[in-house]
C-alpha cells in the first residue's frame, strides 16, 4: 500500500471514529432531554395535583359547613333530611301535605329531621325571594327554633305562599307581615331589625352554598340517611318508622 492511500485510510477512519462519537453524543443528548421532559412532567403532575387537591379543599371551605336546620329528633339514630326551596310551589305542596305529621314524627323522636334551603328559582328565573326568605329564617332561627319551624311552615301555607313568577319573599314588608302570625316574632324589635338589615345575609350565604355543595337537582328532595327518597313514597317509609301519615290530606286553607 502506497503512502498516499494509507494515509487516506487513516483519514477515513478517522471520520468514521468521528462520526461514531457524534452520534453517541446525540443519543445522550436526546436521553438527557428526555428524562428532563418526563421529570418536568412528573413535577407539573404533582404540582397539578396539589393544585387540583388545593381547588378542592377551597370549594369546600367556599361552600362552607353542613347548615341545616334540625327542627326536632336531635337525639334519633335515623335522620330525614329535606332539601327546599322557598319559592318553590312543589315544596310548598309538599310541606302543607306532609309538613306537620313529618314535622311530628321528629318531635316524637322518631327521627332527626334536619332543613336545608336552596336557590335554585332565583338563580334560574331571577329575583331574590329564596334566598331572602332564608335570610329572614335565619333570624327566626336566632330567636328559637320554635320560632323557624313556625315560619317555616307559614311561608310555606296556602294562606301566605305566592305563585313561583311572583318573588313576594323579595319584599321584607311581606315577610314580616307572614312573621306577625308567630307569637315569638310578632312585635319582635330585633327580628324585625334583622329582617330590615344585613345581619343574616352571611347565613343565608352559607346555608345555600351548603345546599349547593350537596348537589341537589331539584326541589323538594328528601334523603333518609343519606339515600334519596321520592316525595311519593315518603309516606310508607314513614309508616315503617311508626309515624302515620295520609298523604292525600292536605292543610286546610284559613
Amino acid at each position: 500500500m502506497s503512502k498516499r492511500n494509507n494515509q487516506e485510510a487513516k483519514r477515513a477512519a478517522r471520520e468514521r471514529l468521528r462520526a461514531e462519537r457524534e452520534k453517541q453524543a446525540k443519543k445522550e443528548r436526546t436521553r438527557r432531554q428526555l428524562l428532563v421532559g418526563v421529570s418536568v412532567v412528573a413535577v407539573l403532575a404533582v404540582v397539578g395535583g396539589i393544585g387540583v387537591a388545593v381547588a378542592k379543599m377551597n370549594d369546600k371551605d367556599s361552600s362552607g359547613k353542613d347548615m341545616a336546620v334540625t327542627t326536632g329528633g336531635a337525639g334519633a339514630k335515623k335522620t330525614i333530611d329535606v332539601y327546599e326551596d322557598l319559592r318553590c310551589p312543589a315544596c310548598a305542596q309538599f310541606e302543607q301535605t306532609m309538613g306537620a305529621a313529618l314535622q311530628k314524627g321528629a318531635d316524637d323522636g322518631k327521627y332527626k329531621l334536619r332543613i336545608h334551603l336552596g336557590s335554585i328559582i332565583d338563580d334560574n328565573m331571577g329575583g331574590k325571594g329564596s334566598k331572602n326568605a332564608a335570610r329572614a329564617l335565619g333570624a327566626a332561627k336566632s330567636v328559637s327554633v320554635k320560632a323557624f319551624t313556625e315560619y317555616h311552615k307559614l311561608l310555606y301555607s296556602t294562606k301566605f305562599h305566592p305563585p313561583e313568577q311572583d318573588d313576594k319573599f323579595a319584599d321584607n314588608a311581606y315577610l314580616l307581615k307572614v312573621a306577625d302570625e308567630v307569637d315569638a316574632l310578632k312585635g319582635n324589635a330585633e327580628f324585625e331589625k334583622a329582617v330590615k338589615g344585613n345581619k343574616y345575609n352571611k347565613w343565608a350565604k352559607d346555608m345555600i352554598a351548603s345546599f349547593n355543595g350537596a348537589e341537589i337537582q331539584g326541589t323538594p328532595t328528601i334523603k333518609i340517611d343519606g339515600k334519596k327518597t321520592e316525595p311519593q313514597e315518603l309516606a310508607t317509609q314513614l309508616d315503617k318508622m311508626g309515624v302515620k301519615l295520609d298523604a292525600g290530606k292536605k292543610e286546610e286553607k284559613k
